[in-house]
């Protein structure tokens, strides 16, 4: 008597960067290079472990979640999952939903200290006076010595004050959705912020974009932030209520640093792009030359202890 095996398809991990240039990429899965901007590279019906390509938007991010009916991983490079949540309810149960932790944080702090620093110290008027050829010498604020809050204390938030740690600063305070103790001092949470918004001198936006955080700093929030402090967005547009914000920068009572904004891009003669004391980056925090070397490593091991049958890290949602 005979038996036949039937040869069983390896499942296909769909990749936005080519599988050839990811060191340490596991064998028995079937690697499709997708980034977006061609046709499905195959049924979507096959996908097992989908990694969403990186800052193309929301339409391409969710396009193919509703055929994913085989995915169990859905991957972000992204340290937001913002931009996936609207296709979540198209996906099957059970599918986990992965951040990009340990990606962006020494990229996005690091913009974070240059925004501070630029904005603080005068940057935009030195480059405008370069430009035309005028020397603006005179005193401009420090870091040191200044009171700085951090709103959105995870693994950014703390790269954040990592790197503050040498300026000096007069006291770093965290809030975020939990309260907990940590080596640096107490995370408080956003309940607390009417008692400490008066007391920064720098508020510094690191949080996710979710339902507790959409249009957090308004009129109320703003106004509590003493005269002349700055605010630093480093987190999502979202956040931060634009048309409260303008107000508050066109009557010269608050400064802003804004890596993000709110709509986004931001449009061609938009009131935002002309408002005094303001420094708008575009979306720049993670896109730097540690980005690409930092997003193979996690998918390497992220598609390791898939293949392996172990569990994934850096889970943030499981579909129910």
């Amino acid at each position: 008597m005979t038996s036949s095996t039937t040869p069983t398809t390896p499942p296909d991990a769909w990749l936005p960067i080519p599988a050839d240039e990811i060191e340490g990429l596991p064998e028995g899965l079937n690697y499709r290079f997708w980034d977006g901007t061609q046709d499905y590279p195959a049924d979507p019906a096959d996908c097992a472990f989908y990694v969403v390509p990186y800052m193309k938007g929301v339409e391409i991010a969710i396009r193919p979640l509703g055929a994913m009916s085989a995915v169990r991983v859905v991957q972000t490079l992204s340290a937001g999952i913002d931009h996936v949540e609207p296709g979540l309810g198209r996906l099957p149960a059970g599918v986990r939903l992965c951040n990009a932790k340990g990606v962006h944080e020494a990229s996005t702090a690091e913009l974070t200290l240059a925004l501070i620093l630029a904005s603080l110290r005068g940057f935009p008027g030195f480059v405008r006076g370069q430009d035309k050829e005028e020397w603006r010498s005179g005193f401009y604020p420090a870091l040191a010595d200044k009171s700085v809050l951090i709103v959105g204390y995870g693994s950014i938030g703390s790269a954040i004050e990592d790197r503050l740690a040498p300026f000096e600063c007069a006291r770093v305070a965290r809030v975020a959705r939990s309260a907990r103790t940590t080596a640096r001092g107490p995370v408080h949470t956003l309940d607390d912020l009417p008692a400490l918004l008066p007391e920064a001198d720098v508020v510094i936006l690191s949080t996710p974009l979710n339902a507790s955080t959409q249009g957090l700093v308004g009129a109320d929030f703003l106004a509590a932030m003493p005269d002349g402090a700055l605010l630093v967005n480093v987190a999502r547009g979202g956040v931060v209520d634009t048309k409260a914000l303008l107000s508050e920068l066109e009557s010269g009572r608050l400064r802003a640093a804004l890596d993000v904004t709110d709509p986004e891009p931001l449009p061609s003669g938009h009131s935002l792009w002309h408002a005094p004391n303001v420094l708008i980056t575009p979306h720049v925090g993670g896109s730097t030359s540690a980005f690409l070397p930092r997003a193979k490593r996690l998918l390497a091991g992220q598609l390791s202890r898939f293949a392996a049958g172990e569990p994934v890290r850096n889970v943030v949602r499981t579909t129910g």
